[in-house]
């Protein structure tokens, strides 16, 4: 499904939107649902990730045959969780597959650590990638090393499964970490339900937990990725533009809440209000100055700033952007095809991505996605300067299911 997005303007009067639950924390909050079941969860996410996650773990509940296969079609996050899951599921048989780019996505470094722990887990294609066939058992070991680099999410899936394992886990991470506030967030949340852990230098200790924990419900804070595109919209609109969202915490677990000093160089504040929303406002012109990040604590968010810089016509050196190569598409090869063809000059390296200040923006350009929804969602905005196309636009669906419906909502034109 193609959308055509006419220049548009957003609404000019004050503007509210809800936004579902973070699609990180959710899906770390399931895993743990299914291990603790007395684990009650309030605004979970109503994503396509977080869905295929919640159906998975279903399977916990019913009598296996010999293998039963569970397709995670494009859900990286679903994948590496759940490897960490079944491979201590005692008794059963899972072959864990996925699209083809899920194939063509690594799983090497997790495999291994969870074999140094004693999982049985073997490769039924190509050796590194998915699909992977798990034989669930009783782990004894607990201590693991892994470089520290790698994706947070292989970091977290280990940590997501230590209360479970007989003598905790001891996990080094080798070098310089990449991603802490996720890695925060796994801890947060197993303290959050009685969990103790340690994250000292680059070990991570998480205590064995016995069968019960704590259990007041847990409301999933809503999605700071999501907001981004929210942000940009902000950016690129008039002077006095405001949108209000709910619901964000100020001291947030996401590391993509960056977002709300890093938009102030593009003369959005951001107000934290007292019911749990935030009200986003353009206050003054953005500075003309080419804006300069190291993202490597949130690279989800390289995208959406690099189009709004694009929008407003000023440069960007963007930094720390190393894992961004190995998500639902090769994000900077993508960044620099669509860019480049709406008339941007940019450059990438394996880590990093140079756009220069340009003047004008071709229009009508169709924006190829390539099954990655922070394509569509990232390149969205620009609507607000020129006309534009969005080809698989439906592919939103695997985090922002509702973003087509409330960019109309507040004046998007949307055909």
């Amino acid at each position: 499904m193609n959308l055509h997005l006419q220049k548009s303007k957003v609404k000019n009067q004050e503007l509210q939107v809800t936004i579902t639950g973070s699609k990180s924390e959710t899906n770390r909050l399931l895993l743990l649902q299914a291990l603790y079941p007395n684990l009650d969860i309030t605004n979970i996410s109503n994503s396509d990730d977080s869905e295929v996650t919640q159906k998975a773990l279903t399977f916990t509940h019913h009598p296996s045959p010999i293998t039963q296969t569970i397709d995670v079609h494009h859900a990286g996050t679903a994948m590496r969780f759940l490897t960490a899951f079944f491979s201590i599921q005692e008794g059963k048989e899972v072959l864990l597959t996925g699209s083809s780019r899920m194939k063509e996505r690594p799983i090497k470094i997790l495999v291994e650590a969870l074999q140094q722990l004693g999982a049985e887990i073997s490769y039924v294609e190509n050796v590194g990638f998915p699909p992977i066939k798990i034989i669930g058992k009783k782990l004894s070991q607990n201590k693991v090393s892994l470089p520290a680099n790698v994706s947070s999410q292989y970091i977290s899936a280990l940590l997501l499964i230590a209360p479970k394992l007989e003598n905790g886990l001891v996990l080094t991470l080798e070098g310089e970490i990449t991603s802490v506030p996720y890695i925060k967030m796994t801890l947060a949340l197993l303290n959050e339900i009685g969990v103790q852990t340690s994250f000292e230098n680059n070990t991570i200790k998480v205590n064995h937990q016995p069968s019960t924990i704590n259990h007041q419900p847990i409301t999933v804070e809503s999605d700071w990725s999501s907001v981004s595109y929210w942000y940009s919209i902000v950016a690129l609109s008039e002077i006095g533009t405001q949108i209000t969202l709910s619901s964000y915490k100020k001291n947030s677990l996401q590391g993509d809440a960056a977002l709300a000093e890093i938009y102030k160089d593009f003369g959005v504040e951001t107000l934290f209000n007292e019911n749990n929303t935030i009200t986003i406002s353009k206050e003054k012109a953005h500075n003309l100055l080419p804006l300069t990040q190291n993202l490597k604590d949130c690279p989800d968010i390289a995208q959406t700033i690099s189009v709004t810089c694009f929008g407003l016509g000023i440069g960007c050196d963007l930094f720390g952007l190393h894992t961004l190569k190995i998500k639902e598409t090769d994000r900077l090869e993508a960044l620099k095809a669509e860019l480049t063809k709406l008339g941007a000059e940019i450059s990438v390296t394996n880590d990093s991505l140079h756009l220069q200040p340009s003047n004008s923006i071709n229009e009508n350009i169709a924006i190829k996605t390539y099954q990655d929804h922070r394509m569509a969602m990232a390149f969205a905005p620009l609507a607000l300067r020129v006309p534009i196309v969005i080809e698989e636009a439906e592919v939103v669906s695997k985090s922002y299911p509702d973003f087509w419906n409330d960019l109309k909502a507040v004046g998007f034109q949307i055909a």
